[in-house]
């Protein structure tokens, strides 16, 4: 699984600390995605580390003048998980909004358009895939769907 995260980062050619932080999110990512499908889990032995990487890795993007907006970054990052922190109310989990942070980031990097398209590709895919399965009430685990429309839509635009 780790592979193909990797590999669908690498399609995009990107280099330098934006892939890096690409890269980081996949890794992340992975094992978040498999933890959470188990055990309905986003730990913060990896959450933690999640976000402070993508955050040095974008920093350093910053830095080394490439194409993107750290402010941006940051501010959607806020916005993100605010957001998310305010569905808690209607079922969204603390895992996800300790999880939504790091995908602000990643997408805010880009523009708003982004963070708007990979929070909609993120509900996208959660309610196609739960409704495939005729899940239409009780837990899920939505970091995978999170990471995955998130990582997808940053790959695109990259």
């Amino acid at each position: 699984m780790t592979a193909l995260a990797f590999a669908l980062v690498a399609t995009t050619g990107l280099t330098g600390w934006l892939a890096a932080a690409h890269y980081w999110i996949a890794a992340c990512g992975t094992a978040l995605i498999l933890i959470d499908a188990k055990v309905h889990r986003l730990p913060n032995v990896l959450t933690v580390p999640a976000f402070a990487g993508t955050i040095t890795l974008l920093a350093a993007a910053a830095a080394a003048g490439e194409h993107g907006s750290f402010a941006r970054s940051l501010a959607a990052a806020a916005a993100l998980s605010s957001a998310f922190a305010l569905m808690t109310f209607g079922g969204i989990g603390l895992g996800d909004v300790k999880l939504a942070p790091t995908l602000g980031a990643l997408l805010g990097w880009h523009n708003w358009t982004t963070v708007f398209l990979g929070t909609f590709t993120m509900f996208a895919l959660g309610a196609v895939v739960n409704l495939l399965q005729g899940r239409t009430r009780g837990r899920i685990a939505f970091g995978p769907y999170m990471i995955i429309g998130a990582l997808g839509v940053s790959v695109c635009v990259s």
